[in-house]
């Protein structure tokens, strides 16, 4: 019998593994939204689909949507039918992380000529075809090539007519199909891994540890769960949505083994694709949970089990085919703030305020303008950009970070060499973050156009134009969200929109919300953030009560270069 430390050294042992899985991944994707910005994710199973262990680098909304799509693979693919050298793949939105703009890879793992195990991993693809990466179409027929679960290689054998299909289908083939290479390596690694630990160990399967994972991340889930106020609690916002607002409202309810987030109340779906399939949803109410409640304990298919979430057939967060939803991200990653909103008052002093929630995302679609100079060529640029987090009950909110999908901004550096594309202003958005306590995470400031010779069209993913991230515990609003073209116009938080050759999208990213009152904030810090930008005089003095002399005490400060 394998002793408990010899177990625990395994389980740690594969977080390893997936983690060399995903870095592998970064190190040989194409897509700037996997190398520099992590919009990815890795894990292993065991042979009967169960997740036992993910890593680290990734997106919890890939992350716990690819934990249930593995049986999906299982189901479709048939086991009796998988032999070593399969590699399996689909971009289904509904078995596999929520959109068609996510590739997922399958692996059968064989040891001894026996299954063992799968690997599985999701990166996000600059282009699928159709529309273009953006809210506008009507169904998900319109926004891109579908790939049905299938064989991407049967036996080691790449399936060619499947590659001609996709470059013969999307904007950038070459980007597109190696992405598609690099997920299948990824994958190999991990296989390659595991084999040599499992000959280090003497394993001839993964039962043992696969139970040792499984039954503690159980028991430990559960004593946290056990330990809560058996209650239930409401809790609601109202996000900007594409045409119309949207509400999306939870019940939560605590039991002895479970945690039910029922999202009856929360509007239909929209005409527009920011809808969201439930496996999305599902993957970050999860994960707000999980990290409100039981945070250290790692994540797989045992710690997520008791985290239960339901909701109406076709509601905005549970859209069944063929509603349109490749921007299901937005909606989806403002289910957390959703489900703190309801356990802020189940259990005060733990959650933080509201933040930017989505991803601020957009994606230019460049091409020469009429009479441009010869060789110029059309090129598509995904931009991934945070907002500003908000405060928790201890600490200021986080500067342009993105919670909750954890993904980082892309470096201008990177977004520059992938077209033609000029960031001429990227920055820290003083007065952005709410008043409190604690101070909500500023937003950022940035002014976007194209190259000499270029027009383009600008896919506007943003949310918090007419609903800014609200304070919690007294604290203060975050900033909106606000987008113009540089001639003052104004421009629509969603969908595609032309910018003329010259000219400058200027954005306002949203900062996040203040926790606390602002009369309760330590002045020096007060003093800090003006003397550092993050507020202005005015903020300092109107929301925390600063005098002239105190702001005037820093001015000097700054000017001498005392700045703290």
């Amino acid at each position: 019998m394998t002793s408990t430390v010899a177990c625990q050294v395994m389980w740690n042992r594969l977080i390893s593994v997936v983690e060399e899985q995903a870095q592998a991944l970064v190190r040989t994707a194409f897509s700037t939204s996997v190398r520099e910005a992590g919009d990815l994710s890795a894990g292993v199973y065991d042979a009967d689909g169960r997740m036992l262990a993910q890593a680290v680098t990734g997106t919890p909304g890939h992350v716990n949507a690819m934990a249930d799509a593995v049986a999906h693979f299982i189901r479709r693919i048939g086991r009796d039918t998988m032999a070593e050298g399969d590699v399996y793949v689909t971009n289904d939105p509904w078995e596999g992380t929520g959109h068609l703009h996510d590739i997922t890879m399958v692996t059968p793992s064989f040891h001894g000529g026996h299954l063992v195990g799968f690997f599985a991993c999701t990166a996000h693809v600059v282009d699928i075809g159709g529309r273009g990466f953006g809210a506008d179409a009507n169904s998900v027929y319109e926004e891109g090539l579908y790939l049905p679960i299938m064989r991407f290689a049967d036996r080691g054998r790449v399936d060619e007519t499947l590659l001609k299909i996709v470059r013969g289908n999307v904007r950038e083939p070459d980007q597109l199909v190696g992405d598609m290479y690099a997920l299948a390596s990824c994958n190999e690694i991990g296989h390659r891994r595991l084999t040599a630990m499992m000959e280090e160990f003497g394993l001839d399967d993964l039962t043992g540890i696969a139970t040792f994972i499984l039954d503690n991340s159980r028991r430990a889930t559960l004593e946290r769960i056990a330990a809560l106020p058996r209650t239930s609690a409401t809790g609601e916002m109202t996000v900007d949505g594409f045409d119309t607002p949207i509400t999306l409202k939870v019940r939560l309810t605590i039991e002895a083994d479970r945690i039910l987030s029922d999202f009856a109340g929360t509007s239909g779906l929209d005409p527009k694709g920011i809808n969201c399939p439930l496996v999305y949803a599902k993957a970050y109410a999860c994960y707000a949970l999980k990290c409100a409640i039981a945070p250290e304990i790692p994540n797989n298919a045992a710690s997520l089990a008791p985290f239960e979430i339901a909701a109406p057939v076709d509601c905005i967060v549970n859209a069944t085919h063929p509603a349109p939803v490749a921007l299901r991200h937005i909606v989806g990653h403002f289910v957390p703030d959703t489900v703190y909103d309801a356990l802020d008052k189940i259990l005060p002093g733990v959650v933080p305020a509201e933040g930017a929630g989505c991803l601020c995302n957009f994606q230019l679609s460049l091409r020469p303008r009429s009479g441009a100079q010869d060789g110029a060529t059309r090129s598509e640029v995904l931009i991934f950009n945070s907002g500003g987090a908000g405060a928790r009950p201890d600490f200021d909110g986080l500067n342009a970070t993105a919670f909750p999908s954890g993904v980082m901004t892309m470096p201008i550096e990177a977004t520059e060499h992938a077209g033609p594309v000029m960031i001429w202003r990227k920055e820290l958005r003083p007065d952005s973050g709410g008043a409190g306590r604690h101070r909500g995470g500023l937003g950022q400031i940035m002014e976007v156009g194209a190259r000499d010779g270029y027009e383009f069209d600008f896919s506007a993913m943003f949310d918090r134009v007419d609903h800014p991230a609200r304070g919690r515990r007294g604290g203060a609003s975050g900033a909106p969200t606000t987008i113009a073209r540089d001639d003052g116009s104004v421009m629509r938080g969603k969908g595609r929109q032309f910018v003329g050759s010259g000219r400058r999208v200027m954005l306002a990213l949203p900062g996040g919300a203040g926790y606390g009152a602002p009369g309760e904030r330590d002045t020096d810090l007060v003093r800090r953030d003006l003397a550092r930008g993050y507020i202005s005089a005015e903020v300092a003095a109107r929301d925390y009560g600063l005098t002239p002399e105190e702001i005037e005490a820093v001015q000097v400060e700054v000017r001498q270069g005392k700045t703290p």
